[in-house]
């Protein structure tokens, strides 16, 4: 099973550019035109937030018309840029999303890998939050299948990355989370977004892989009064690859046109 993981492309209007620098419409559609190219394509795409950049109707028809052309099943979850209630409007042909409330799900009709999406985004704060009802949730749902490979998808990563500007809106609850992870094994990445850049650790048991966004890089800014900035670096997504008897492998992909193919030196 192949799974394309894109993430944060921060779609605006046509015609207006990100922040007023950049045009992420343009990106996300070389992200998706890189995407069609893939050999073999992907099994499922998942997107983990920031599908948009200020949560308008508008934004989101335009997101529709950008994805109907990749002919795969997509899997989607808001971030903090999402407005909750627009983006269940956009989406309301997803059966899998619920009526209210949070937007979590889970869907394991594509493959050998289930898919488990928490909705950790609080509707006007651009923090996470994984309280007592996601944990509950959670629960419930890694025990339904505690045999099948699992992978978590959130927005907010719920951890401290050393970048400061960005650390301020991580999601909270981490210890809760971590918990309810360790107690299921089946559970081989936790995926996240936001931080427009590619981290690893281990969290909970399990790996915790952030996605890069499509249009701009987090500056990796380690210093502890450093100011918060970005650029405008090779964009990239993730692509996680289930194999059985060996596992699930995750390759970062450079997105674009390069030089080559050459003969292998």
């Amino acid at each position: 099973m192949l799974i394309a993981h894109l993430s944060d492309p921060h779609l605006r209007p046509p015609g207006v550019l990100y922040q007023g620098l950049v045009d992420s419409n343009a990106m996300f559609a070389a992200a998706l035109d890189h995407l069609a190219r893939l050999d073999p394509r992907p099994d499922l795409v998942l997107l983990t937030g920031d599908l948009v950049d200020d949560g308008t109707p508008e934004e989101y028809a335009h997101a529709r018309d950008l994805l109907a052309g990749i002919g795969l099943p997509l899997l989607a979850i808001p971030g903090n840029h999402d407005e909750r209630e627009a983006f269940r409007a956009a989406f309301a042909d997803h059966a899998h999303l619920p009526p209210a409330g949070p937007l979590h799900f889970a869907v394991g009709e594509h493959g050998p890998v289930r898919i488990v999406a928490v909705d950790v985004t609080v509707p006007g704060d651009h923090h996470g939050d994984f309280d007592a009802a996601a944990e509950d949730w959670l629960e419930a749902t890694l025990a339904a299948e505690p045999e099948r490979p699992t992978l978590v998808m959130m927005h907010q990563p719920p951890f401290v990355s050393g970048i400061a500007g960005i650390d301020d809106y991580n999601c909270r609850g981490g210890d809760r989370l971590a918990a309810v992870l360790a107690r299921h094994p089946q559970v081989q990445r936790l995926l996240c977004g936001h931080i427009h850049r590619s981290m690893q650790l281990l969290f909970g048991g399990t790996l915790l892989l952030t996605a890069p966004s499509t249009t701009t890089a987090i500056a990796l800014r380690l210093a502890p009064q450093a100011e918060p900035a970005s650029y405008v670096e090779s964009p990239a997504l993730l692509l996680h690859h289930w194999r059985e008897g060996t596992g699930l492998i995750t390759h970062h992909v450079p997105i674009g046109r390069f030089p080559g193919p050459y003969d292998f030196f």
